[in-house]
């Protein structure tokens, strides 16, 4: 596996947005690799521009008076952890209103659009945003499935030289997070709480969830946990799957779904080093069942909005149900190389009025399993699905 890999399709992803808005915000988690993604866009850029490091001391002081610092500058700035120095988004409001827009601006946060309101509300209709992941499968190729499902998608844990580094890196980043990263957002939470609590999570991973149980658990309130889980998941650390709601007769789960977003940080709160630990651990199927929503989801490039599961409780029930417009399709995940149609499936397909359902698989081939219903290899979801049209 190569030290590095140069995440090509990102790249041209943001050199679009940045041709048709004057600021764009580049998010995603922590060690991701946003910033070495900027110096690429910036290298595409031919050099020209500046970039600020405002978690960097020297950066942060180069921008004591940023409009004096920034109104000079031409062709493309970046600016690195924006969430550290929000009451620059006024400032580039007044820079993005230049008339012939001398600069364009690449910001680099840590956190979501919800978490980072100072966005929506000084540049609304003057910014657009890009989330940037882990790797996938796109960039590491299917012959690198295992090892991205163990190690998960952030760059130094994926390409270290051994699997011990590899969860080394991983334990060393959920302390990090935890102790320096989560009081720069203003939450005062302590870590040993804070990592309770995701360790609670990482034992709820994949399934519904049950907010009264973890607050009793905690010692605290549900409105507490609530907060808690938000919190996660504007740091990326957590997807939250909403329920999809039908007008049917059926009753129907009305709580979310939960997973810890990145694979390897998931077997890390789990303490599973190896693969075989991943295998003979109780969560591995919902290990498999998490990676593979991610993976799917970032395939088909589709928003947290258009992504839900559906669930009654009569047992009917489907993994990740992805709507955009009139289009439904439906996912069912199996750790296995031989899925069979199940009673579920076929109640999904009919009371949600699928356009297909893919039972995504541990084999290698693809085959129909009924009317509307077929079996997809995981290793082949690069060839089986394609990305929504107008995606990206």
């Amino acid at each position: 596996m190569a030290k590095r890999l140069v995440r090509a399709e990102h790249v041209r992803e943001v050199l679009g947005l940045l041709r048709w808005q004057p600021v764009v915000a580049l998010l995603g988690p922590r060690q991701v690799g946003k910033t070495t993604l900027a110096r690429e866009v910036l290298r595409a850029w031919k050099g020209r521009g500046a970039l600020f490091d405002l978690e960097d001391p020297e950066g942060a002081a180069a921008l004591a008076d940023p409009l004096s610092a920034l109104r000079p500058l031409r062709g493309l700035v970046v600016l690195d952890e924006v969430q550290n120095t929000p009451e620059i988004f006024r400032i580039l409001r007044v820079l993005a209103d230049r008339e012939r827009g001398p600069a364009r601006f690449l910001v680099l946060g840590s956190a979501s659009p919800a978490l980072l309101r100072q966005t929506s509300e000084s540049l609304a209709g003057r910014i657009t945003f890009h989330r940037l992941g882990g790797f996938d499968l796109s960039e590491t190729g299917a012959g690198a499935l295992p090892r991205l499902w163990l190690r998960g998608g952030f760059p130094d844990s994926f390409l270290a030289p051994s699997e011990a580094r590899s969860f080394r890196w991983r334990q060393d980043f959920v302390s990090t997070f935890l102790q320096r990263d989560v009081p720069q957002f203003g939450v005062s939470v302590p870590a040993p709480v804070l990592r309770r609590f995701w360790t609670m999570v990482a034992h709820s991973h994949g399934q519904v969830w049950n907010a009264s149980g973890v607050a009793q658990s905690l010692g605290v309130s549900v409105p507490t946990v609530q907060r808690y889980l938000d919190l996660l998941e504007a740091t990326f650390m957590v997807r939250v799957l909403r329920p999809w709601h039908e007008n049917l007769s059926k009753r129907q789960v009305k709580a979310p779904k939960v997973y810890v977003s990145d694979p390897g940080i998931l077997h890390a709160l789990l303490s599973l080093r190896t693969s075989r630990d991943v295998a003979s651990h109780p969560k591995a199927g919902a290990s498999w069942e998490g990676f593979l929503v991610g993976e799917i989801v970032r395939r088909l490039r589709a928003d947290p909005g258009e992504c839900h599961f559906w669930a009654t409780h009569a047992g009917a029930e489907l993994d990740l149900l992805i709507v955009r417009g009139r289009r439904r399709l439906g996912f069912e995940i199996k750790r296995t190389s031989a899925p069979a149609v199940t009673a579920s499936m076929r109640i999904a397909m009919q009371d949600l009025r699928l356009e297909r359902l893919d039972v995504v698989h541990a084999g290698d081939r693809t085959f129909p399993l009924a009317k509307g219903i077929r079996a997809v290899p995981a290793g082949r979801i690069l060839e089986e699905l394609a990305p929504f049209r107008g995606s990206g």
